[in-house]
């Protein structure tokens, strides 16, 4: 009885770890083609399942690829031109036709499906282009094999010249591990840098140092955007053709730059009207005996009074001078009536030759 017991009790336990073996297994991405072949210029249709929802997709045609080593030679060996985008359902699957196009590179070939934003994840279908050229593929530099095991991240800050459009500089941390056979020396990263769902722009990084076969090691790579960049990017890592991991990166708007831009606005149509205000004063013309400006009124002086001979207490109104005596016309200022030499008022003449008048008492 006890055996029989234990007997059911491992048959269900096998049976829930299948179902979560399959249940994980959903969700990995997948792609599936409607024809395995094709040639120029017609078109097949792509879909996939397990991938995150509302996802952008971007679905190309490559050479020079196989699922087992991805494309070799990133995106440089796809038909950028002619790819499509897709979004995801709400159940992480999508369906699109893609229109067949050479590559520009020799096949094996594949549709090469990656998310455009968010967490990086990517799936290859094998597709044959009829009458496109076939070539062996590339011999790997080594037996080592480089993955990712902790989430990618940016360090660093924008210092005061980045806020008037210095180009925004960080450093993209993570650690990866060697899971292949050999051991890695130096290796090269390509650091790729898309502003929304521009295709990137890849720059070259060499780390220092040897990896050997199991081992793992934390590897810093600069990150440097052009000058005056802004809004969302988008910062890519791939070794040997082989797309490691995305990082968002939210660049900040250089506000220095719209601050100056509004003050030279301001600046130089004052300076402007100050230049130009200064030439019409000078070609307009003069007044007549005169400069173009007006004259100035002659201040006012205020008039003197005259000082006071009879001395008095300091700050004191000096008195007033007496009115001088009126003369009359006909009097002289010695016979003024009322003087000192008391003659009477009316006129005569007291001279030795003048005439005697007669009288009744006698001359006088």
């Amino acid at each position: 009885m006890g055996r029989r017991v234990c007997t059911v009790l491992v048959v269900l336990l096998a049976g829930l770890a299948g179902a979560a073996g399959r249940g994980v297994a959903v969700e990995r991405p997948v792609v599936e083609l409607s024809a395995a072949q094709a040639g120029s210029g017609g078109t097949v249709t792509v879909s996939g399942t397990g991938w995150r929802p509302r996802t952008l997709l971007m679905v190309l045609v490559c050479g020079r690829a196989t699922p087992a080593r991805g494309v070799v030679g990133g995106t440089n060996s796809c038909a950028n031109g002619d790819g499509r985008a897709v979004t995801t359902g709400a159940d992480g699957a999508f369906s699109r036709r893609l229109p067949v196009a050479e590559p520009p590179v020799p096949c094996p070939c594949v549709v090469h499906v990656a998310t455009v934003t968010g967490a990086g994840a990517e799936a290859d279908a094998v597709l044959q282009v009829a009458g496109h050229p076939v070539a062996p593929l590339p011999d790997q530099r080594s037996g080592g094999r480089l993955a990712v095991l902790s989430a990618t991240r940016l360090t660093g800050s924008s210092g005061p010249l980045t806020w008037f459009g210095a180009p925004p500089s960080r450093t993209l941390v993570l650690t990866v591990g060697n899971t292949g056979t050999g051991p890695i020396e130096n290796p090269v990263f390509q650091v790729g840098t898309a502003h929304g769902v521009f295709a990137p722009e890849w720059d070259e990084r060499q780390w220092h140092g040897t990896l050997a076969p199991g081992k793992k090691a934390q590897v810093k790579l600069p990150v440097e955007l052009p000058a005056g960049a802004h809004g969302d990017y988008t910062v890519t890592l791939r070794h040997e053709g082989r797309v490691l991991a995305r990082q968002p990166w939210a660049v900040g708007r250089p506000w220095g730059v719209t601050l100056f831009w509004i003050l030279l606005c301001l600046v130089v149509p004052a300076a402007l009207f100050r230049a130009g205000m200064a030439v019409v004063d000078r070609v307009r013309p003069r007044r007549p005996g005169g400069s173009p400006r007006a004259p100035r009124p002659a201040r006012r002086r205020r008039p003197r009074l005259p000082r006071s001979r009879t001395a008095g207490p300091p700050g004191a109104a000096p008195a007033p001078a007496p009115a001088p005596a009126p003369a009359l016309p006909w009097f002289t200022p010695d016979s003024v009536p009322g003087g000192p030499a008391g003659r009477p008022c009316a006129p005569h003449d007291d001279s030795a030759t003048s005439p005697t008048t007669p009288t009744p008492e006698g001359p006088t």
